[in-house]
């Protein structure tokens, strides 16, 4: 091994290192102000209901209790509802009520800057489900919830004041008392956890150039990549995707253009570009692997250079290093109970 090679090496145990200790101390941060309140459904905390031993007769006939504590739910949606995550409101209703009944909050759903989320407990299925306007079953509960952050930032308090009165309204049309969430609490919990999500929000590139003045045809591209099972997608992106349509990997031009299917022939590019979106994936480190083994397929077929965001030629050492930085990034995520690729991690990464 050479005395460059033991340098690289040391370098990057350093900054594995540095990153480790790093994340460590942003979980402490997190998790001391926020708590451990992110799960998912395979870890879900017991609620109170089920912690009691002997429940007395009249909580064992209750169906909303019954029905709000089981995981079985006819819609993810409605199960990843929490907290931590969303400004949540439950109304109890005095009758089975339709989904016509809340046309108040179907007028104004897109006033709050961000998602609203409505499920209903289907009267004659006991189960939670989500809610559209036109939704052609009765309630016997609605469950409302305004997503706390996405990718544009946290809600506003102005906004999240809004819903507040809105579903102050709506529980004085419906005639029913409802105990909501405090607004300045909510809003102290949405800038913790945007600021938690940035830390994370991570987009790894990998530059692929060709040698001197030489440009790439949109069809030498789509022909590639086709044989590596990636597609030209609606973005005018290719993408790898998995089983269910989720993107896993994207290649774009390095300009910004985007490949369309009936104009490849005449597309003419430099330089490409592969994307791993960090908290949207599942496994991040594994998919870097993947991403780095299908540069250096297309860097072969297409006779590119691999290079990092200053063109410089990426090296075993520079490559371990990203690697090391992706895995300190889904630890960090692991930590606060957001799993990469999850649903609850396409809600906040959107």
């Amino acid at each position: 091994m050479s005395e460059l090679q033991i340098s690289l090496l040391a370098i990057g145990l350093i900054v594995v290192a540095g990153i480790f200790l790093y994340g460590q101390w942003q979980q402490w941060r997190y998790r001391r102000s926020i708590g451990t309140r992110f799960h998912d459904r395979s870890t879900e905390v017991v609620p109170p209901a089920q912690q009691q031993t002997e429940p007395d007769a009249e909580e064992r006939k209750d169906p909303l209790t019954a029905a709000s504590t089981t995981t079985d739910t006819a819609d993810e949606v409605c199960a990843l509802l929490n907290d931590a995550t969303d400004y949540v409101a439950t109304l109890l209703l005095k009758s089975p009520l339709s989904s016509d009944t809340l046309e108040i909050l179907w007028q104004r759903r897109f006033d709050f800057g961000k998602s609203v989320n409505v499920c209903g407990l289907n009267n004659s299925s006991s189960l939670w489900e989500r809610m559209i306007p036109d939704s052609p079953q009765t309630y016997r509960a609605f469950r409302m919830g305004l997503q706390l952050v996405d990718r544009s930032g946290s809600v506003s308090e102005m906004r999240l004041a809004g819903f507040h009165d809105l579903l102050e309204d709506l529980a004085e049309e419906l005639q029913i008392e409802v105990k909501l969430p405090s607004v300045k609490e909510a809003v102290q919990r949405a800038q913790e956890l945007d600021r938690f999500c940035a830390d994370v929000d991570q987009m790894i590139g990998i530059n692929l150039l060709t040698n001197g003045d030489r440009k790439l045809f949109g069809t030498e591209v789509a022909s590639a990549t086709e044989r590596l099972g990636m597609s030209l997608e609606s973005d005018g992106n290719f993408h790898l995707l998995d089983g269910y349509g989720a993107t896993l990997l994207s290649l774009s031009a390095s300009d910004g253009s985007a490949f369309q299917h009936h104009t490849l022939n005449q597309t003419r590019v430099d330089s490409l570009t592969l994307l791993l979106d960090i908290p949207r994936v599942p496994d991040p480190a594994r998919r870097f692997d993947e991403m780095v083994a299908l540069g250096l397929e297309l860097a072969k077929t297409l006779r590119l250079t691999m290079a990092d965001d200053q063109r410089v030629a990426l090296s075993d050492g520079a490559i371990a290093q990203i690697r090391a930085q992706v895995a300190a990034t889904e630890v960090l995520m692991l930590a606060g109970h957001i799993t990469p690729g999850s649903a609850q991690a396409l809600r906040l990464f959107s």
